[in-house]
This record gives structure tokens, sequence and C-alpha cells, in this order.
């Protein structure tokens, strides 16, 4: 018969339902440990105590003998005496020491159990000698950076959950509409599936994307580029969508510029990212203006649209994952890609924008290869 642990007294409220209290060995070998340490402490505290003890009976023998009511002391006794009222001082200093020291690591200690059980929420009050108050810092900075990045994680599985469930939905439902005859199985309906697969593709490989980049995995393909060429390129490529949406694309990149050491794949994908974003947010008639400069540690490309602009929240938020502004329809990947794109080259990208104006996204690429990854 299967045996169910009982929770007893003491359950935390953070604790989850769904798990018994204490959590098992992990917190009987903490209170071990825990308890060993405090012994220690209590040997150390009873030495110091039979110390405080010989030094006051020293204390009183050397008072009587000045004040004639005992024998004076043979000096090596004496000197024993001398010394023993020096144990009384030391004797009060170890214990203010020791009670300075064990209460603020005990409460570390407890907390440290709680963070290793899964509570990312507990802080220790910053108390005590300074090295004490320096540990307490160093644990509360660490137990909120914890903190940030569980919930960072939470927010990221439930984001990919939901943009992953819209195509699929989609394909479900197709899928049992052209079983149950509702659909006729025609091309139309074939191509219909077949764009949300490509959808989770470009899903998935902007994922797999974003992970090997933020590790340092991603390995780059370096070669000498025209980013100039490039960014003429990738506008190209555009020229349709722009016509249909009645916007102009207009490159300003100098024909003589030096060939940059890029991995022309990744920086299209950046281009691709930025340009399809100032598309979306023009407003016809408009343009999007792309300029391509030398500077003087390498390359900066300017892209910026005729849209509505972006708030002061909005650009702070704007390379986040997953992050969506009122009007994007995207998977709020793109953005997040293009900044993990250009820091794996050793690069920086920024927005700036005023509102009603338009924003500007601003990319630069140095020459110098040092700090890349791959």
């Amino acid at each position: 018969m299967m045996r169910t642990r009982r929770c007893g007294p003491g359950r935390p409220p953070w604790w989850p339902d769904n798990e018994a209290w204490p959590p098992g060995d992990r917190s009987r070998a903490g209170g071990q440990r825990r308890a060993r340490f405090f012994r220690r402490l209590r040997w150390l505290a009873l030495a110091v105590l039979m110390l405080s003890v010989c030094g006051a009976l020293a204390l009183a023998w050397l008072a009587a003998t000045f004040v004639g009511l005992a024998a004076p002391l043979p000096r090596s006794v004496g000197a024993l005496a001398g010394g023993m009222v020096g144990a009384i001082v030391t004797a009060f200093a170890l214990v203010g020491l020791m009670r300075r020291m064990g209460m603020p690591l005990s409460a570390v200690m407890d907390a440290a159990d709680r963070v290793a059980a899964g509570d990312y929420s507990v802080r220790v009050a910053e108390h005590g000698s300074p090295p004490i108050r320096a540990l307490a810092r160093a644990f509360n900075a660490m137990t909120e950076r914890l903190h940030n990045h569980d919930r960072q994680r939470r927010d990221v599985m439930a984001d990919v959950a939901h943009e992953l469930r819209t195509p699929l939905t989609v394909m479900q439902g197709k899928l049992e509409g052209l079983l149950d005859g509702v659909y006729p199985l025609d091309d139309v309906q074939i191509a219909a599936l077949l764009e949300e697969v490509h959808v989770l593709s470009r899903l998935v490989e902007d994922l797999r994307t974003l992970a090997l980049s933020e590790s340092g995995a991603l390995k780059l393909q370096t070669e000498p580029t025209d980013l100039g060429a490039l960014t003429r390129d990738v506008a190209r490529a555009f020229a349709p969508e722009a016509t249909g949406r009645d916007v102009t694309l207009v490159v300003d990149a100098p024909p003589d510029l030096a060939p940059i050491d890029i991995d022309p794949v990744r920086i299209r994908e950046v281009l691709t990212n930025l340009l399809s974003n100032a598309l979306r947010h023009t407003r016809p008639p408009g343009s999007v203006d792309i300029h391509v400069a030398e500077t003087s540690a390498g390359v900066s490309v300017d892209v910026r649209d005729a849209g509505p602009g972006m708030t002061s929240e909005e650009i702070a938020r704007a390379f986040d994952r997953f992050y969506k502004g009122p009007a994007s329809r995207g998977s709020g990947l793109g953005l997040s890609i293009a900044r993990s794109l250009v820091a794996a080259h050793g690069g920086e990208i920024h927005a700036s924008s005023d509102a009603g104006r338009g924003t500007t996204m601003t990319f630069t690429l140095p020459r110098d290869a040092e700090g890349r990854h791959g």
C-alpha cells in the first residue's frame, strides 16, 4: 500500500499545496549541518564560560590580596592570575562576537534551505558585523536574481505555449473540417495548411536561433561582405510588398563601402526583421529609409519608418522576448533575435523614436572581430 507523507506543523505559506512538508532528505541534511555548526558553537561557548569563571576567581583573589584579606600570591601564581583576568576580557569579547555572528549566520542558513527548496522570494536582514552584512547583501542579490530568472523562465514557457497554440489550433480545425467534409480537399485548403506549417517552422527556428545566440553557442560563418550591397539586396526582396502597401523603400549606402567580416546570412536575418517591422508600421503613403554609413569603429545601419512612433516604455521593452506593441501581429521574437545576432558579432542595436514621427532602429557592427561568438 502506498504511504502518504503527512504534513506536519510549520509548513510555510509559500510551499506548494501539492508537495509535502518537510521536503525530505534535502531539508534533513540542511538541518543536520546546521545542528553540527551550532553544537560546535555551544562547546566554544562552554569553554569561554569556564575561562570566565576562572578569571573571576583570580580577580577576586587579587582584590582580597590588595585589601589584606589574603596572603600575597607567589610570582608564578600572580602571573597565572593576571592571565585569568585577561581571560575574562577575552571571554566577554568572544561571547559578544559569537552572538553577533551566530544569529545572522543562522538566518542566512535557514534562508539558504528555503532557496534550495525553491522559494526565491526569501530575504535576510542585513545586520551584524561588516562581513556578515556583506554576506547578507550578496545572498539577497543572489535570490533576487534567481527570482527574476525563474519568473522570466515561467513567462517564456507561457509565451511559447501561446505562440505554438495558435497555428496548431488553426491546423487542427482545418484538418477536422477536411475530414468531416466541411472544407473541400483542394489546393486552396492545402495551401492554407502549408502556410500554418511555415508559421510553426519559423517560430521553432526563431526559438532555436535565440537559444543558440543567447547561450553563446551560435557559430558565425564570417566572410568579407559589402554591407551596402547586402542591404540593397534585402530591400529589393521587400520591393513587391512595399509597392503593395504604397510605401517607398529608400536605401542610402555608399558604393565604395569597404567589406566587413560578418556572417551575411545572420545579418540578412537582422535586416529582414527590421525592414519587415518598418513596413508593417509605416502608414501609406510613406517611406522606409535605410542608411548605411562608415563609422570610426565599423559600419552602422539605420532603418527608419514613418509610423506612429513608440513610447518610452515601448522602447525600453522593444527587444524583450515575446514583447508586442499594440499594433504588432508577429511572434514578438524578431527584435530579440536581431539584438542577439548583432551582439554575437560584437555590435550593438538600439531604438529611438519621436511620437508621431516614426521609429529608427540602429545597429553597428565593428570591424574588429574581438569578442564575437563562434
